[in-house]
């Protein structure tokens, strides 16, 4: 179990690192929660053996550097709206074509068919 715990420990912390560097870092919380509870884990189940404190002590490490980092990009990232003008006159021209092809239908009676 306890290898276990370890290894998932290390992939949750390292997947979670990796999404803290991309443009999806809002997600890498979830990962990095599991890295800091399987980290946990560890520690409980070998509380009373020293052989795995140091990979505990990484896998807390790259959680807590994951965390800072998500963060950060959290509070100081803005998102920027580009320039809706263009959008708003092609939805104009969309709608005004729509309009246009749908007058020049003919539609015939219903109860005929």
């Amino acid at each position: 179990m306890k290898k276990l715990f370890l290894v998932l420990g290390f992939i949750t912390s390292i997947l979670a690192l990796i999404l803290a560097v991309t443009p999806l870092f809002k997600i890498a919380f979830i990962p990095a929660i599991a890295a800091l509870i399987f980290g946990l884990l560890t520690f409980v189940v070998s509380k009373d053996k020293q052989q795995f404190k140091k990979p505990i002590q990484l896998v807390f490490l790259i959680t807590i550097i994951t965390l800072a980092l998500t963060t950060y990009k959290s509070v100081f990232t803005e998102s920027q709206v580009g320039n809706t003008e263009q959008m708003e006159q092609k939805e104009e021209q969309l709608e005004e074509e729509s309009i246009e092809e749908l007058e020049g239908l003919e539609i015939d009676d219903i109860d005929n068919q």
